[in-house]
C-alpha cells in the first residue's frame, strides 16, 4: 500500500457541504504510511462543521476498503476558509457576520452572543463588536461593562484594544466608553464616525470570525458598514410574530440593494416557543411557522428556532453567560453556530470559485 493508493481511495470521500473530494480540496495533510498503520489529518474549513463525523466515517470505509486490516489515525483540526481577498480594512479578520434585525426587542444580541460564545468554544479566533452605537448592550451581555479598552501609540498615532475577555476572544463597544446612565444622541455623521474609528483604528488582530451586532432597522449604520467593509454575509434575527416578520422582508430587501450588495446568509427565530416545565408541552406563544415560510419565499436557511428561556434571559442580564457551562439552551446555540459556520463555509467556497 503506497500513500497513492491511500489518496486514491480518499478521493473517493466527498465533503457533504462543498460537493468536492476531501483530496482535491485540499483537505488531506501529513500523511503518513508505516505498514498497516495509515495516520493524516483532515483540514476542516471551520472548527464549527457539523459534518466531521461523517467524514471521519466515511474515510474510514474508503480506506477500510482497500485495506481491511489499516489500523487508521484521524486528526482533525480548521483552517477557516475565507473569501475576503485583497482588502485594506480589517485584512487580517477572514469572515465578518453582520447580526441584524428588521426591529428592536427581538433578541439580536443575544444571538450575536451565543454564536460568538460557540464559535470560540470550537476553537475559533472571534471578535464582536458592538455597532449598536446608540443603544449597547453587549458590555452588559458578556459582564464586562465596568472595563475599559486601553490605547498604543504606533507612529504616533493612538490605536484602541478591544477588550480580551478569554485567549482569542475580543470585545469593543461604545458602551465602554460612556457612562451607562447617559444617553447617546447623535446624529448620522456622528454614528458613521464612530464605527469608522472602531473598524480603523482599533487593532483587532488575526480573527476567523468578527461578529458585529447591528443596530436595529435599515438606517445609516447598516448602510455605512456594509460599503466600508468586506462583508461574508449577514444574520437576521426575528420573532414569529407577524409585526417581526414584516420587517425581516425590509432587512433582506436592504441588504440585496445595489451598493451594499451584502448577501444573507439566512435567519435566526428567536422566541419560536415556550415549553411548558409540568408538561414538556410546546406553546407557540408569537406564533409557529412564520420564519420558516419567509425563509422558503427567499430560499434561505433557518439556522435555528430557539425556545423562550428563562435561565438563559438570566445568564445574558447577569453577564455570566460567556463562562456558564451547558445551559439548557446551550445545545440550541451551538447546532446554530454549526449551521452558521456551515454556511460561511459553502459561500465562501462559491465565492472563490466564481472568481
Amino acid at each position: 500500500m503506497t500513500n497513492q493508493n491511500v489518496l486514491d481511495a480518499l478521493s473517493k470521500v466527498i465533503e457533504p457541504d462543498l460537493k468536492k473530494d476531501l483530496v482535491s480540496l485540499n483537505m488531506i495533510r501529513d500523511l503518513v504510511l508505516d505498514g498497516n498503520k495509515i495516520s493524516f489529518t483532515i483540514m476542516l474549513t471551520t472548527p464549527a462543521c457539523p459534518m466531521k463525523e461523517k467524514m471521519e466515517k466515511d474515510c474510514r470505509e474508503a480506506l477500510l476498503s482497500i485495506n481491511p486490516d489499516a489500523e487508521i489515525h484521524i486528526s482533525m483540526t480548521a483552517e477557516v476558509s475565507s473569501s475576503r481577498s485583497a482588502v485594506n480594512i480589517l485584512p487580517n479578520v477572514k469572515n465578518i457576520l453582520l447580526v441584524s434585525s428588521g426591529k428592536g426587542g427581538v433578541g439580536k444580541s443575544a444571538v450575536t452572543v451565543g454564536l460568538a460564545k460557540h464559535l470560540h468554544r470550537k476553537g475559533a479566533k472571534v471578535g464582536v463588536l458592538d455597532a449598536d452605537i446608540l443603544g449597547p448592550s453587549i458590555p452588559t451581555l458578556f459582564g464586562i461593562k465596568q472595563l475599559k479598552p486601553k490605547v498604543r501609540e504606533i507612529k504616533d498615532k493612538l490605536y484602541i484594544l478591544p477588550i480580551e475577555i478569554a485567549e482569542d476572544f475580543k470585545v469593543l463597544s461604545i458602551g465602554f466608553l460612556v457612562d451607562e446612565q447617559q444617553a447617546i444622541v447623535w446624529r448620522g455623521p456622528m454614528l458613521t464616525s464612530a464605527l469608522n474609528q472602531f473598524v480603523k483604528d482599533v487593532l483587532w488582530g488575526d480573527l476567523d470570525y468578527l461578529i458585529v451586532d447591528m443596530p436595529p432597522g435599515t438606517g445609516d449604520v447598516q448602510i455605512t458598514l456594509s460599503q466600508m467593509l468586506q462583508v461574508t454575509g449577514a444574520i437576521i434575527v426575528s420573532t414569529p410574530s407577524e409585526v417581526a416578520i414584516a420587517d425581516v422582508k425590509k432587512a433582506i430587501t436592504m441588504y440585496a440593494i445595489e451598493g451594499i450588495g451584502v448577501p444573507v446568509l439566512g435567519l435566526v427565530e428567536n422566541m419560536s416557543y415556550f415549553i411548558a416545565p409540568e408538561t414538556g408541552e410546546k406553546h407557540y406563544v408569537f406564533g409557529k411557522d412564520t420564519t420558516s415560510q419567509i425563509a422558503k419565499s427567499y430560499d434561505l436557511p433557518v439556522f435555528a428556532q430557539i425556545p423562550l428561556s428563562s435561565s438563559w434571559r438570566a445568564s445574558l442580564d447577569s453577564g455570566k453567560f460567556f463562562d456558564a457551562e451547558v445551559t439548557d439552551i446551550d445545545k440550541v446555540l451551538e447546532e446554530m453556530t454549526q449551521n452558521i459556520a456551515q454556511e460561511v463555509s459553502i459561500h465562501n467556497q462559491k465565492k472563490l470559485v466564481k472568481t
